[in-house]
């Protein structure tokens, strides 16, 4: 009986072949999402998004990616219909569940790939799972805004944000939905902040945060290839002995050997305002998988 995993997803797999697959190797990704308002685009793109720059990333190294939790944090956006949002509480309980589960079933080394900025919590959260649970590893990894993700949309353009053309892939695009053609001036981050959900909804009208709501596919798929790369770097890091780090700065160094060899970034590079290198790597020594 071959039990050789043929796809990288969780749910194109059966228990023998992750059985059989945990006797080589204890990666495992797990992407987390939400379903929000993004504008014209799909409720689903931080779902969607997670779920396929990690199943790209991983499917040459044949690690296993579980299904993308797909509802998050997002109580601002509660006022757009379609959004869902979970208590910050709900959501640390279910991704806890899902990572010890995980644990229980043997994976040790476990990358969470991060498609929205409102589950923050969760990353401060997997440093203390990691913390209890000393015989894993946690690497969390919000894709979108990676060094060198972030500066692949800087360099195609500066404006880009919530709901615009950065998400805007092939597949996060809803057929027969026409974009608008103007690009929309950026929303005040200041004021976006203090408002409550009714006033959000008046104040962002569609939901785009500000920029073109749609550039060309080529463009796009430009961005998604170091997006992958990226990805792919941190789980075949250090020969996928998941380095560790205590600090952001550490976090930034172990990037940057993970993906020597890549062009460097020019002096004065903009990479936005918010730290884009939030990912941190937790646990202590490496034990093997039973």
């Amino acid at each position: 009986m071959d039990n050789t995993p043929h796809d990288v997803r969780i749910g194109d797999m059966n228990w023998m072949q992750v059985e059989a697959y945990l006797k080589r190797d204890d990666r495992a990704v797990l992407p987390l999402g939400s379903t929000e308002q993004h504008s014209h685009l799909r409720l689903t793109v931080d779902s969607i998004l997670p779920e396929r720059v990690a199943a790209d990333a991983a499917e040459p190294l044949g690690i296993p990616v579980f299904p993308v939790v797909a509802y998050g944090v997002t109580p601002y956006f509660r006022e757009f219909p379609g959004t869902i949002s979970l208590r910050v509480e709900t959501h640390l309980r279910v991704v806890g569940d899902i990572l010890d589960s995980m644990a229980r079933s043997g994976f040790r080394r476990i990358l969470i790939v991060n498609g929205h900025g409102g589950n923050g919590a969760a990353q401060q959260f997997a440093q203390e799972w990691a913390a209890d649970h000393a015989h894993c590893r946690v690497l969390f990894h919000n894709w979108w805004n990676a060094p060198r993700t972030w500066a692949k949309v800087q360099s195609i353009d500066p404006v880009a944000s919530h709901g615009s053309w950065m998400e805007n892939f092939p597949w996060t695009r809803l057929p027969g939905v026409e974009m608008p053609a103007a690009q929309r001036p950026m929303v005040d981050l200041a004021r976006v902040r203090a408002l409550d959900p009714v006033a959000l909804r008046a104040y962002l009208g569609d939901g785009n945060y500000g920029g073109l709501y749609q550039r060309s596919d080529e463009d796009m798929l430009a961005i998604w290839q170091v997006a992958v790369k990226e990805t792919r770097a941190l789980l075949a890091g250090r020969a996928a002995g998941f380095p560790v780090a205590t600090s952001p700065a550490d976090s930034m160094a172990l990037a940057m050997q993970l993906l020597e060899g890549w062009p460097a970034l020019a002096p004065g590079d903009a990479l936005g305002d918010e730290p884009l290198f939030a990912d941190f790597w937790t646990g202590c020594l490496l034990e093997p998988a039973p």
